[in-house]
C-alpha cells in the first residue's frame, strides 16, 4: 500500500503550535527530511469530540505514510491524547506494522518526576487534552505519588494564531487560568504547558506565574526523545531519509500559513497546500 522506500520524518499538528516541537526537533537533528502537515482548515481540535480527532488525525497520519513517511511525530497534545493509542493499537497492525507513530505525551511526562519536588504538579491544555485525563494518566503510570491538577485554557490557542499573544487583552487571559490552576492546589510546583501553541506565550506565562513554580515547555523533551528513540531503534532510523529537507503542507489558504508559520519559525517557509 505505501512505499518502502525511506523517507522523510512526518510532524502532525491540527495548526501551527507543531512548529514550536518541530522546531526543536530540527536543531536537534539537523540533517533528517521532514515533512509537516497542519490541518490548519479544521483547526482547533481542542473542543472537538474524540471520534471526530481520531478521525481527523488518521487521515493526516495516512496521508503522511503516503508521501514516504514511515516515522510520524503527533505534534499536537489533542491528537496524542485522544487519537494516538487507538491508531497505534488498531490500524498500524494493517495499515503497515513496520511503520512508527509517536506522541508528545509521554516524554513530556517522563521528566517530571526529576523536575517536582513538592510532588504537586499543574498542567494547562486544552479543554479536550484536559477531559482526556491523558496527563494525569501518564504521570500516574510513573510516579503514582505525584498529585496532578489541570485547567483548561481555552482562548489561549486563538490569541496565538490570531497574533494576539503580545497583545495587551492576552494579559487577562492569562493571568485568569494561572490563577484558576492555582487556586485549585496551592502546594504546586511544576507546571506543564500541555498544548504546543502556549510556549509562543511564554513571556506573559512567566509574567504571571509565581517564581518558585517551574514551568515545563516539550519542545526540547520531544525531540531529546525523539532523538534518542531513533538511537535505540536503528530499523526506524534506517528508513528516515537524510538530507537536511523541510516541506510544508496545510489544509489552509497557503499565503496564511505563511505568514503565521514565521511567528513561530522566525523564518519564511514555501507551502503547499493539500
Amino acid at each position: 500500500m505505501f512505499s518502502s522506500v525511506p523517507g522523510p520524518i512526518g510532524i502532525f499538528d491540527s495548526g501551527y503550535g507543531g512548529l514550536t516541537i518541530f522546531d526543536k526537533i530540527r536543531a536537534a537533528m539537523p540533517g533528517y527530511d521532514y515533512i509537516y502537515l497542519g490541518d490548519n482548515a479544521r483547526a482547533p481540535y481542542g473542543t472537538r469530540s474524540f471520534e471526530v480527532v481520531y478521525e481527523f488525525t488518521l487521515q493526516a497520519v495516512t496521508k503522511l505514510f503516503e508521501m514516504g513517511c514511515h516515522l510520524v511525530i503527533l505534534a499536537c497534545n489533542t491528537a496524542s491524547a485522544k487519537a494516538l493509542r487507538s491508531i497505534q493499537i488498531n490500524d498500524l497492525p494493517h495499515l503497515d506494522p513496520a511503520r512508527r507513530v509517536l506522541g508528545v505525551i509521554r516524554p513530556t511526562v517522563e521528566c517530571i518526576g526529576n523536575i517536582t519536588r513538592s510532588r504537586h504538579v499543574g498542567v494547562l491544555a486544552t479543554g479536550g487534552t484536559i477531559k482526556s485525563e491523558s496527563y494525569p494518566l501518564e504521570i500516574h503510570k510513573l510516579f503514582p505519588d505525584i498529585k496532578v491538577s489541570g485547567e483548561a485554557c481555552p482562548l489561549w490557542v486563538s490569541l496565538v494564531e490570531n497574533n494576539e499573544a503580545q497583545g495587551d487583552g492576552t494579559d487577562y487571559f492569562v493571568r485568569k487560568y494561572i490563577n484558576e490552576l492555582l487556586a485549585k492546589d496551592r502546594e504546586i510546583d511544576t507546571a506543564i504547558l500541555g498544548c504546543t501553541h502556549y510556549p509562543i506565550l511564554l513571556p506573559k506565562i512567566r509574567k504571571y506565574m509565581p517564581e518558585s513554580i517551574t514551568i515545563v515547555s516539550q519542545g526540547k523533551l520531544v525531540a531529546d526523545s525523539l532523538k534518542d528513540y531513533l538511537h535505540r531503534h536503528p530499523e526506524i532510523d534506517a528508513q528516515c531519509t537524510q538530507n537536511g529537507k523541510c516541506s510544508y503542507y496545510t489544509t489552509e489558504a497557503e499565503d496564511k500559513f505563511t505568514e503565521s508559520a514565521s511567528i513561530f519559525l522566525n523564518e519564511a517557509v514555501t507551502v503547499q497546500r493539500i
